[in-house]
């Protein structure tokens, strides 16, 4: 049996009880955190459940091993967030169905629904789009395509930072200046959603480069404002401006 487990949002407790009964009988126990970076460590996974847990490489968890030991144990793969909020994981369930390997999945809380605490609709979200970082000969843009079309439709754009090395909202409030986004664009910064340091906040990209975003974190590119969203996203960040 393979078992895809969500880690949460924000740290290791928000794994759910559930999880926690199913990680303490498996054989095998593995983690990434490739695809989303999380404010937990392998130790502390294990001090929580008492057992062993490998970190899994990108090339490593990409190669599926996991899969074949299923067919003669117990494995748990450890995913940031719900287990299906990364498309790159549904190659495993195929992978599984195609070997007869019978699987569960323990889903857990995810950005896709927490988003809803800065006050803006879950409805009004269009196509969600990620910013990679810059590099030699590599500056892609078709996350300004899936802005651009958002927007023609007044849909919010949740933008996913890079986590390979994490990207900070300070670096991708650079990164979209460069692209041609103006310093009076007003955005919205949300880091640690779910999390105790949680901070949204819905300024402009000049005000938002002067505040210190901890991992992790996103952005928001909104598009025009209902009444009811633009009045809790205003409450919201005023409360939490004064964090």
């Amino acid at each position: 049996m393979l078992y895809l487990i969500g880690i949460g949002l924000n740290d290791e407790k928000d794994l759910s009880i559930k999880a926690l009964e199913v990680l303490r009988k498996c054989d095998r126990i593995y983690v990434e955190f490739y695809t989303s970076s999380l404010n937990t460590s392998v130790q502390k996974i294990e001090e929580l459940i008492g057992r062993k847990v490998e970190l899994l490489s990108r090339e490593e968890f990409e190669s599926n091993f996991f899969v074949k030991e299923a067919k003669t144990k117990d494995v748990a793969l450890l995913i940031p967030g719900d287990p299906l909020s990364a498309t790159t994981h549904i190659s495993i369930i195929i992978d599984c169905i195609d070997n007869g390997i019978a699987y569960e999945i323990i889903h857990s809380s995810s950005i896709f629904s927490a988003i809803a605490e800065t006050g803006l609709s879950n409805y009004k979200f269009g196509r969600v789009t990620s910013l990679p970082w810059p590099r030699e000969n590599f500056k892609p843009t078709s996350y300004l395509d899936v802005i651009q079309e958002n927007k023609k439709l007044n849909l919010h754009t949740l933008l996913l930072l890079d986590t390979q090395p994490p990207m900070s909202v300070n670096d991708a409030l650079r990164i979209l200046l460069e692209q041609g986004f103006n310093e009076d664009d007003e955005l919205v910064a949300v880091t640690n959603l779910g999390g105790r340091n949680q901070k949204i906040l819905f300024l402009s990209i000049k005000e938002l480069l002067k505040h210190d975003f901890q991992n992790p974190q996103s952005l928001i590119i909104p598009a025009k404002l209902d009444f009811v969203e633009e009045e809790a996203i205003t409450k919201i960040t005023e409360v939490n401006l004064k964090k």
